[in-house]
């Protein structure tokens, strides 16, 4: 069995208790790091856990051996923070246990698309969740330029050493679009920023740190 279990964003307190019970009783931990998901559980005094590690450069080889253990014990998938099995290869597990009629639960939680939304101050029924912007150069500029003509708002993250990139981007391609940051969510350092992408930029040059942001659409533009 594969329980896909959200954790924490920043605050470690901010794990469910239902969370907790299932990542004591679990016998293997799937995570993208030991690191991370060891110091979470230290924190609350769980220790002793067999960790088994899926990360962007997991082989579908990889892939085959976990699912025999899922298949064989009781395990949890845990992405670094938020909830797995989006924007990360857990969907890729996941979708490998449903093939082989493999139960997959829920343990729902923490969630950085949720934090976003719930401080954008928008009403909005739709919107576009765009994530990672492509790291090639020309897939990159690509997406820019579908990026600029779209009318409704979008969302984007990446991780922390990109911060500036992404926001020096956001000037270049969409200076006059409101947007909403959201940096270090749950922690002492946490953020939310409204503005234009300069404004922004001028706020967070050179920072490091979790963060998404949300897009307005061009007002300008009919």
């Amino acid at each position: 069995m594969l329980y896909v279990v959200s954790t924490p964003l920043g605050d470690p307190q901010d794990l469910s208790f239902r969370a907790l019970q299932i990542l004591k009783e679990c016998d293997v931990i799937i995570c993208e790091s030991t690191k991370e998901a060891s110091k979470l559980l230290r924190h609350h005094g769980v220790t002793g856990k067999t960790f088994e590690v899926l990360d962007e450069h997991s082989q579908q080889i990889d892939l085959a051996a976990l699912v025999k253990i899922v298949k064989a014990q009781k395990c949890a998938l845990v992405s670094d923070c938020g909830t797995p099995g989006f924007c990360d290869p857990g969907a890729d597990l996941i979708q490998q246990c449903r093939n082989k009629n493999i139960e997959v639960k829920i343990v729902p939680g923490p969630s950085a698309i949720a934090a976003l939304l719930s401080v954008v101050g928008a009403k909005t029924s739709e919107f576009i969740f765009v994530g990672f912007i492509p790291a090639e150069n020309e897939a990159r500029d690509k997406k820019w330029k579908s990026l600029i003509i779209e009318k409704r708002p979008f969302i984007l993250m990446d991780t922390p050493y990109r911060l500036t990139k992404i926001l020096e981007e956001l000037e270049k391609h969409c200076a006059q679009r409101n947007c909403v940051i959201v940096v270090d969510v749950s922690l002492e350092t946490e953020q939310i920023l409204e503005g234009k992408p300069s404004q922004l930029l001028d706020s967070l040059r050179g920072k490091k740190a979790e963060f998404m942001i949300w897009i307005n659409p061009d007002q300008l533009k009919k």
